[in-house]
């Protein structure tokens, strides 16, 4: 096409020039130059006109004042950010020139008041019932949204609060922060987070403060079964360009993000933008590519169509009457080709690389929003919303099966939790009523109300709770409430939904630690004694049995002495050593050394401890399991505690999360656990008592208390970690005497069978064979071996250590023992010199 035939139509880009800014520059020109590649009949070209809005509001004003007044663009697309946006769209409504914004998401921009401004981006809230929706699938009843203090964070507030309203969810606390806030500023609001009963937050914000904000809750302990986590797309649509190691302290967060279909054009896109940059700016190469692009690529193609459609002759500018003291706010014309130009872009549809492009009322029209988990590295999808079918597992454009809207978690696929844990947080006392009321034979509407002051601080202690019911200010309460004598005087107490208890929790002593005679320890020295001499026993007993048949048994004298002690040595060492022992036995201990000693803060045990002797400077309160594993660690010189008390429930729970630090120790003192509260004579409570019952002895009660008090199977046992008394001789006494016994038996009956076979030694006539000489001579043949015993036998053709046959020497030895008087030499083999005479004592000189 002849160059005189282009017409030029002039557009201005105000973006910040930052990593995501050039990302989407980049993508705008790849975006004009695929498309007129592709549409070269065109008349009109788009030339682009950047300035770099520098991240604020005034370097985007400034930016579209000298775009409007010195280049007389006939469009700008940009800016950056919702509070960059609100001046410019004004200044565009003021020349009749459009404003285009691919990454401006605040519902506070409104295009039916501003006919020029056109969001080729999703408005926030239009994700909003997709957030309300997984709220509705698991059943919370309360949620805290946690949004950045500008523009773009408050904008989702009135669509998110009336969303979560109207199915009765309560919005109890709004927790704001700046996007300038300061690392502590963020510790302090998540302390104060903590401190409130609602553990569901909906996180709106971009990824810097985002960023932050996570890396802060993991370090706190918050990023644990204990809480659920839902973020919005301002977070979902620049994961990509989130540090990995905050990506990875996000592990069992929920979002939401908008679907992009896969494509073959998309991927072609994506491996185009590389090579462009790789060769641009190699080293800038840092912006993942991402939705924004894609927006801003999309962008690019509607406006170039849109500017071909409105048939732009000469694209000018008409004057104004203009002062000459005019400011550089007034100073600009009127675009004449404005008003063509935006009807244009409001009737172009076209399908873009992130989906549909299409305007209703200048607002892109949103498509279903994938639900993603985040696991591991990144996320993975989990599910999908829609508008028309809610929340469903597959999409399936082609089919129109139903018209219903679901909300049904079935319909997600599984889900990594906080903290790696399998089911969703809720509230351990909550889940348990919830299972009550729905056991009951008849219905009984009931509203979940926090006890709290207006700040949303708890608003007393358990005492004072309970009292609220006697006054009526509550018809019931569902939560954590110790039954004690005093409060059961002006309340009535359902039969208790949990074991009863309170137990002390202190650290593990690593008994690895350098101590010469830690393996006595298991056994007093009366066992350890009974015990060795019984092993010196057996060895001296297995010694005689197999001393005759057996060459291990055999040898010099020190040698077989050894093999003895041997014996009894390395059966001793298998002796289980103690390993693990508590630091603190019992309370006396605590007491008598003054030890500073923990208490949950609003807990009847602060009152328990007091009795039970312990001063009042003694007592250290804390609010968290966090709180106290810092307490336990730091110790009690160390301005900690050596020890903690509290109810087993929350015992359980507390060393589910750090059973490798912390035991139990001393006994469990008496208690009636927890239960729910109602006014004196309520005719609901013997009813809810019975459904306890029957809730308490389902398989349902065990998965709860698994899910919130941890899997204790994970845990060694502490009884197995030490033992809190030595064992004594009493508690092998028996073992001991049947080994004894045995081995005596064993002892006679060889005796017998030797002296029995032996019995002509014994039988001598020969007076010169006195007593002594016979014991001798016994003697002499116990020290022999016994060639006829089987392990001999196996071995007769075998050769001597000399080399000669051995069965000579077998028929010599037989002999003699038939007939010591006559006794004869047996012929032997070749090379078998003849075998010695056994001497006896009298032969001898």
């Amino acid at each position: 096409m002849a160059g005189a035939q282009i017409i030029p139509v002039r557009v201005g880009v105000v973006l910040d020039m930052d990593g995501h800014g050039e990302m989407a520059l980049t993508c705008i020109s790849m975006a004009l130059k695929d498309f007129y590649a592709t549409h070269d009949h065109y008349k009109t070209r788009l030339v682009l006109a950047n300035r770099d809005s520098k991240g604020d509001v005034v370097g985007a004003a400034a930016a579209a004042l000298d775009l409007l007044k010195n280049v007389e663009v006939q469009a700008i697309i940009g800016p950056t950010f919702s509070e960059q946006a609100n001046f410019l769209i004004a200044l565009g409504h003021k020349a009749q020139v459009p404003i285009i914004t691919f990454s401006a998401t605040s519902p506070s921009l409104s295009s039916l008041r501003n006919p020029y401004f056109i969001r080729a981006t999703l408005n926030d809230s239009s994700q909003v019932d997709a957030i309300v929706a997984i709220t509705q699938a698991f059943g919370w009843r309360e949620v805290v949204p946690i949004y950045e203090d500008n523009e773009f964070g408050e904008g989702i507030l009135p669509f998110l609060t009336d969303a979560l309203e109207l199915v009765n969810i309560r919005v109890p606390y709004r927790s704001a922060i700046s996007p300038l806030a300061t690392d502590d500023q963020i510790v302090a609001e998540l302390y104060k987070l903590m401190t409130k009963q609602t553990r569901v937050f909906v996180v709106h914000t971009l990824s810097p403060l985002a960023s932050r904000l996570f890396t802060k809750a993991k370090q706190l302990g918050m990023m644990s079964r204990e809480y659920a986590w839902i973020i919005t797309n301002g977070v979902t649509n620049e994961l990509s360009s989130m540090d990995r190691f905050v990506i990875e302290s996000m592990v069992g967060v929920i979002g939401v993000k908008p679907y992009v279909p896969k494509t073959k054009e998309l991927d072609e896109l994506a491996s185009q933008y590389r090579k462009m940059v790789q060769k641009n700016s190699p080293k800038a190469f840092t912006q993942n590519f991402d939705i924004f692009g894609l927006w801003a690529y999309d962008s690019a193609i509607a406006l170039a169509m849109a500017a071909e459609k409105a048939i732009i002759r000469n694209p000018t500018y008409r004057g104004t009457n203009i002062s000459r003291n005019a400011t550089d706010l007034e100073a600009f014309g009127v675009s004449e080709t404005g008003p063509k130009l935006i009807q244009a872009l409001s009737t172009t549809t076209f399908k873009g690389l992130a989906g549909d492009f299409e305007l209703v009322n200048g607002q892109l029209q949103a498509p279903p929003f994938q639900i993603v988990n985040m696991f591991g590295p990144g996320d993975r999808g989990i599910g999908y919303w829609t508008k028309k079918n809610g929340i469903v597992r597959e999409l399936n454009f082609t089919s129109a099966d139903t018209n219903t809207y679901s909300t049904s978690k079935s319909n997600l696929g599984s889900i990594i939790w906080p903290d790696n844990a399998s089911f969703p947080p809720k509230g351990y006392c909550i889940d348990i009523f919830d299972a009550v009321m729905a056991a009951l034979p008849y219905h009984v509407p009931y509203e979940y109300v926090p006890f709290a002051t207006l700040d949303h601080n708890m608003a007393g202690d358990y005492n004072a709770l309970a009292y609220q019911v006697h006054l009526g200010e509550y018809d019931a309460v569902a939560g954590d409430v110790t039954i004690i004598a005093n409060r059961s005087q002006y309340v009535d107490f359902t039969l208790p939904y949990t074991e009863s208890g309170i137990s002390m929790v202190v650290p593990i002593q690593d008994d690895k630690r350098k101590n010469t005679w830690l393996f006595v320890k298991p056994l007093t020295w009366e066992l350890w004694l009974t015990s060795f001499c019984s092993f010196v026993f057996l060895g001296v007993l297995i010694w005689i049995l197999e001393h005759r048949i057996n060459e291990d048994f055999r040898g010099p004298f020190w040698y077989q002495v050894g093999m003895i002690f041997s014996f009894a040595f390395s059966t001793m060492v298998f002796a289980h050593i103690q390993k693990l022992q508590p630091k603190v036995r019992d309370a006396n201990q605590l007491i008598k050394n003054k030890d500073y000693v923990g208490y949950m803060n609003g807990s009847f045990v602060f009152g328990f401890l007091k009795n039970m002797g312990f001063e009042e400077s003694q007592l250290k309160a804390y609010d968290s399991p966090e709180q106290l594993d810092e307490f336990l660690s730091k110790g009690s010189k160390n301005f900690g505690v050596a020890a903690a008390f509290h109810e087993t429930p929350y015992i359980k729970l507390f060393l589910g999360k750090y059973c490798s630090k912390y035991t139990t120790a001393g006994p469990t003192y008496k208690a009636d656990g927890f239960g729910f509260v109602f006014p004196l004579g309520s005719p609901l409570a013997p009813d809810v008592s019975r459904a306890i019952l029957n809730v308490t002895e389902d398989p349902k009660m065990v998965r709860i208390d698994s899910q919130w008090l941890g899997d204790m199977t994970r845990c060694p046992d502490p009884d197995t970690l030490y033992p809190f008394k030595s064992l004594g001789l009493a508690s092998f006494l028996g073992l001991f005497l049947i080994v004894g016994i045995a081995g005596i038996v064993a002892f006679i009956i060889y005796v017998i069978r030797f002296l029995h076979e032996n019995w002509s030694v014994i039988e001598r006539p020969d007076p010169e064979f006195t007593m002594w000489s016979k014991i001798a001579e016994l003697l002499q043949k116990f020290d022999n071996k016994d060639l006829r015993s089987h392990t001999f036998k196996k071995h007769k053709l075998s050769e001597r250590d000399d080399g000669c046959c051995c069965d000579c020497m077998q028929s010599n030895h037989e002999n003699y023992q038939q007939s010591p008087s006559s006794f004869s030499l047996a012929s032997p083999r070749t090379n078998c010199p003849p075998s010695p005479v056994p001497s006896s004592p009298s032969s001898t000189t």
